[in-house]
């Protein structure tokens, strides 16, 4: 009697140590199928090291989506970030790249659609007054067109990977006020900075209203603005006008990547 009581108590107990290690299992990671969407700031413009086979659109393998990939070996990476993008080719040309087993999306967009460019070109070349008026006209876009066009997009993710975790990305704000800086006037630099908050906040609204993840990197990039000491942005420079005012290597790396990691 007691010897079957024991051996009762010990399958019993062999049994409740059998269930509790399989709930203390950790469960199998599922598979990570990661894309990255959008314009410059997602292909890695200024961060040097362009794909070759990737033209014109410079995607980089400094961006902040590649090295995500490196550090997270997730099981597909792709990114179809291109320079110069704006709403209509993430949906004429990106889309395409997602599907239902697309898991996390990436992407910055919406700044090449109010001439983000033209803009630049225009404080640079044209003189404050022009700066003010150029910012002022883009401002007005942002309120009355964006919105729509990032619905648009913001859909058509939704669409083509109605499964995956989205990130929108904001821009950095470009000048450190209050410092002595050559260049534009202090006028010009307080108007950028104000155009770029109203573009990030009308991304943030639109983001918010499709359930998609916002990561903000105006924070991270304080201290390291144009006119700060430790700048991660790439000043004007006419020799290589496209890479003006995107991150360098180190504004990829350190700026982008820890925010997306953090929302990823």
């Amino acid at each position: 009697m007691r010897r079957s009581r024991l051996v009762a108590a010990l399958a019993g107990l062999l049994s409740a140590a059998g269930a509790t290690l399989a709930f203390a299992a950790p469960a199998q990671a599922a598979a990570v199928n990661y894309v990255a969407l959008g314009d410059s700031y997602s292909s890695g413009v200024g961060a040097g090291s362009y794909i070759d086979s990737s033209g014109s659109c410079d995607r980089s393998t400094k961006a902040y989506s590649a090295l995500w990939a490196a550090a997270h070996s997730p099981s597909s990476y792709s990114s179809v970030a291109c320079s110069g993008a704006t709403t209509s080719d993430v949906n004429s040309s990106q889309l395409s790249a997602l599907n239902s087993s697309t898991s996390l999306v990436s992407l910055t967009i919406g700044g090449n659609d109010i001439g983000f460019s033209n803009i630049m070109t225009t404080c640079a070349l044209q003189g404050t007054d022009a700066c003010v008026a150029a910012v002022q006209s883009a401002e007005d876009a942002v309120q009355s067109t964006l919105p729509g066009k990032l619905d648009t997009t913001y859909n058509g993710i939704h669409q083509h990977a109605p499964n995956a975790r989205v990130v929108v990305l904001s821009y950095p704000v470009f000048y450190q006020l209050g410092t002595f800086c050559v260049g534009l006037s202090a006028k010009s630099h307080a108007k950028i900075d104000e155009g770029i908050n109203l573009l990030d906040a009308t991304i943030q609204a639109a983001a918010q209203r499709h359930g998609f993840v916002f990561a903000d990197v105006r924070d991270i990039f304080v201290g390291h603005q144009l006119c700060s000491g430790d700048k991660w942005l790439h000043a004007l420079n006419f020799s290589d006008i496209t890479e003006s005012y995107h991150p360098t290597a180190t504004g990829q790396s350190s700026g982008y990547l820890p925010a997306f990691t953090s929302n990823a």
